[in-house]
């Protein structure tokens, strides 16, 4: 790890936490592969001398994503389809309800950390790890799929289920934990 020890904050003003969605069945073609950024929340990494005693933590409004872009499709999407994309992540596959994680094992993998932990959709715990990486100039990265499925969610479908969401989504973090400051951790 390149960074002191210490607590550090990331959220939409430092960092893009994305989710990416793919588009299965027979009517796939006619739909996009969205590109989809948080836009309200918020991440604690609080880095310990030894990897094993660094700790992650993340909060997202369920209500926050935004289309950024859709790729595919029969035609482009529009600010008026984003807007409904928008509004039918809120209502009827997110409801509105927040989304965390908490790390529960960080340990050295290559380059980078395997983050072990648990991650609540709709009320619903389950393990995901993510591969993180932290250079040298502070820039973090983060990487994890997540199967809506496991979290007891019907992936979103239209067209009488000819058109689905993927059950896989990809969810990254980019962004610059800086030169400081940072909050020495007690002890």
């Amino acid at each position: 790890m390149t960074i002191p020890a210490g607590i550090y904050h990331l959220g939409p003003d430092t960092a893009t936490l994305a989710v990416r969605t793919g588009r299965t069945g027979a009517a796939a073609k006619a739909g996009h592969d969205l590109l989809l950024h948080v836009t309200a929340w918020e991440a604690t990494l609080e880095v310990g001398a030894d990897p094993a005693d660094t700790r992650v933590e993340v909060t997202a409004d369920g209500a926050s994503l935004r289309v950024q872009e859709g790729t595919g499709g029969l035609q482009a999407l529009g600010d008026d389809d984003k807007a409904d994309i928008a509004k039918t992540i809120d209502d009827e596959v997110l409801k509105g309800q927040p989304v965390t994680f908490r790390s529960s094992a960080v340990r050295v993998n290559g380059g980078g950390l395997m983050v072990e932990g648990d991650l609540t959709l709709l009320g619903t715990t389950r393990p995901v790890t993510a591969q993180v990486t932290i250079g040298g100039d502070g820039l973090i990265t983060a990487h994890a799929a997540v199967r809506q499925t496991d979290f007891g969610m019907k992936p979103y479908s239209t067209l009488f289920g000819a058109l689905k969401v993927a059950d896989e989504v990809a969810v990254s973090l980019v962004g610059t934990l800086g030169p400081g400051p940072y909050v020495p951790p007690p002890g």
